[in-house]
């Protein structure tokens, strides 16, 4: 049977509504005109003499009220009356499904009697959407359900909308409703968020005087905590809502509008200001974009009987890192560069599990030694790259030159012609590069010119860098850090809303900007000049580098974990060997290999983000958990496989 729908007539639906129940719920999806609605409809019930009071549900967009949070309000001529408000310290209505819902309830009922509205989240598809929809039906009373959605859609959810047994009201949402874009949401709630602290006076508090509830981020990891929003709580009720200004010393500095209360518990989630000032979501500590499947075509055939273990794939902007034999395997880490079609490779271990058209892709290998585990896979590389290949660059420890000339030299190149693989080798000496070019089939290895190495870097290119250092592993091993830079982008909005229209000026400033020329003038469509940084903080948004470092085979001395521990600072992952564990420290310092706890250690005092351990001993095979959890008593960044 056809659902009569109805049009979009704030008077109408009024009526209908008083002649309904008295707790109605306005769905739909984000965009879809509920918050106009909801407001609309309080207007008349108003002039027709009723008292109505609204809860707006939306911690990203909500109607009144402070972001992050969800509100009871009432309307009056001037607009809404904010009654009271209950602290979420989450934009993210679909994760955070129970706490909404027990916050809303909460507000519901401490309001006066009289018909309630809620305008509910716009998540409305899926499995949360389902379980927020019966949620909020079940828990809150709801007994009218307005379900607005545009004539060309169809309605989302409706079978388990006409399960729930409640009055159905179908409504065309008018004509004009738009779905915002996300970077007018995003500055609609900064504005709000930042209006509200601008009278913001600062206190310290202990933070082991302090109850944490919520979703926080690790205490030993202070940077992230730095822009969340955060709420003290007392008797389950929100006294006082802020933003978190630093972390120190187990003292956080909070930036609160007065007058609030202080209690002993303090509510914590993911609503954070970045580092462009904007409130939006921070990414779940420890999740980041890490996944134990590699991409398919990494691996194109596996194989029942595979026994690398986990394997991790870490999705950086723009890129992809792969460990493609797993923490069990010989080392080989993957680094795809999808937007040039461009590979690395940390280490050459056996390589059968990488597709042809990636080796054709290498531009680069950064080798840490030279023995079998780490540079065996060579042989594949220097067999998949005949024909026009541009050399390949590869980096390693003194004596590489002498090791890739040598397996070149144990083959018979008799009928190859000018086509042989071409590769450029540098040997990493201290200050400077060691260079040679080696092609298969030429019998002489030309020497080239040496390069000078600052500070460990080794590789500068416009869109990353790599820097290395050396460490001892009873012979000289390099470890690398890969940092892509910072990518700036214009706020479009931005530039419309100051009066001018995009134009090469504005690549002009992103190069300036990126070169460190923050004082250069640049000269704007009118003709007038202004100089670089201040059009920056204006017009510009900034997505930071990201930094991956690689570390394998190191004794665990103190000169190793400063080295490593110096290179490794503040990376975003950091992979490194955990070859043994605690209770084989003795086979551990007799290889020159670290222990899982020793590397837990190194990460935690580099204060990664994340820590992505490798290269485990194969007799670890079947209780691979062991080593995860012996890294997780020194370090909270470990990166852990789910359960299988």
């Amino acid at each position: 049977m056809p659902i009569p729908w109805l049009s979009y007539s704030p008077a109408n639906l009024a009526e209908r509504l008083l002649a309904g129940g008295k707790r109605v719920l306005l769905y739909g999806e984000t965009g879809i005109g509920k918050s106009t609605l909801t407001a609309e409809l309080a207007r008349e019930l108003t002039g027709r003499g009723l008292d109505s009071f609204t809860v707006t549900a939306d911690p990203g967009s909500p109607g009144f009220g402070l972001p992050g949070t969800v509100s009871l309000g009432k309307w009056r001529e001037s607009g809404w009356q904010v009654l009271a408000f209950e602290a979420l310290c989450t934009l993210d209505a679909g994760r955070f499904r129970l706490p909404l819902l027990a916050a809303v309830r909460r507000l519901i009922q401490e309001a006066p009697p009289g018909l309630m509205l809620i305008d509910a989240p716009g998540v409305s598809r899926g499995i949360a959407g389902a379980e927020l929809l019966s949620g909020m039906v079940e828990l809150l009373g709801i007994d009218t359900v307005l379900m607005l959605n545009r004539r060309s859609k169809a309605p989302t959810l409706i079978d388990e909308l006409g399960a729930l047994g409640i009055h159905l009201l179908p409504v065309h949402a008018h004509p004009e409703a738009r779905y915002p874009g996300k970077k007018s949401r995003t500055h609609k709630r900064t504005g709000l968020w930042r209006a509200y602290l601008s009278t913001a006076e600062e206190i310290n508090v202990r933070l082991d005087e302090l109850g944490l509830t919520g979703t926080p981020p690790p205490t030993d990891v202070p940077e992230v905590w730095a822009g969340r929003q955060c709420a003290f709580i007392e008797n389950g009720r929100t006294v006082g809502f802020g933003e978190i200004i630093a972390l120190k010393e187990k003292e956080l500095r909070i930036r609160l509008p007065m007058p609030a209360a202080i209690s002993g518990t303090l509510l914590v989630r993911d609503a954070h200001s970045d580092k462009n000032g904007l409130l939006v979501s921070a990414a779940p500590f420890g999740s980041g974009n890490l996944q134990f499947l590699p991409p398919p075509d990494a691996m194109p055939y596996p194989t029942p009987d595979y026994g690398g273990g986990p394997r991790p794939a870490v999705k950086l902007r723009g890129l992809y890192a792969t460990l493609i034999n797993g923490v069990f395997g010989d080392p080989l880490l993957h680094l795809r560069m999808q937007q040039q079609q461009r590979s690395l490779l940390f280490d050459l271990g056996e390589s059968g599990r990488l597709p042809t058209r990636t080796v054709h892709q290498v531009s680069d290998v950064f080798i840490s030694h030279a023995h079998i585990d780490h540079i065996g896979g060579f042989l594949w590389l220097l067999r998949s790259r005949f024909g026009n290949f541009p050399s390949c660059r590869l980096f390693g420890p003194p004596g590489l030159i002498g090791h890739i000339k040598g397996m070149v030299d144990g083959i018979l190149w008799d009928r190859i012609g000018d086509t042989g693989p071409r590769f450029e080798v540098a040997e990493i000496h201290c200050d400077r590069l060691r260079r040679a070019r080696i092609q298969a089939g030429c019998r002489d290895c030309a020497e080239l010119p040496d390069l000078p190495v600052s500070e460990g870097l080794i590789v500068d290119e416009p869109l990353f860098s790599v820097r290395t250092a050396t460490l001892d592993h009873g012979t000289p091993v390099q470890a690398y850090a890969f940092e892509s830079k910072a990518k700036f982008n214009v706020d479009k909005q931005a530039v419309a809303s100051w009066g001018f229209k995009s134009g090469p000026w504005l690549n002009e400033l992103k190069r300036l900007i990126a070169a460190g020329a923050t004082e250069a003038a640049i000269r704007l469509p009118d003709d007038s000049c202004r100089p670089a940084n201040e059009l920056a903080e204006r017009l510009l948004t900034v997505a930071p580098g990201e930094k991956l470092v690689y570390a394998t085979d190191l004794a665990d001395t103190p000169a190793n974990r400063e080295a490593l521990s110096r290179l490794a600072r503040k990376a975003d992952f950091l992979f490194c060997e955990a070859s043994f564990l605690e209770d084989d420290v003795e086979q551990a310092r007799r290889t020159g290999h670290l222990t899982a706890r020793a590397c837990g250690e190194i990460a935690t005092r580099a204060d990664v983000k994340q820590l992505v351990p490798f290269h485990f001993s194969r007799r670890y095979e079947a209780k691979p958990e062991a080593v995860y959890r012996e890294i997780g008593t020194v370090c909270s960044r470990v990166v852990v496989p789910p359960v299988t």
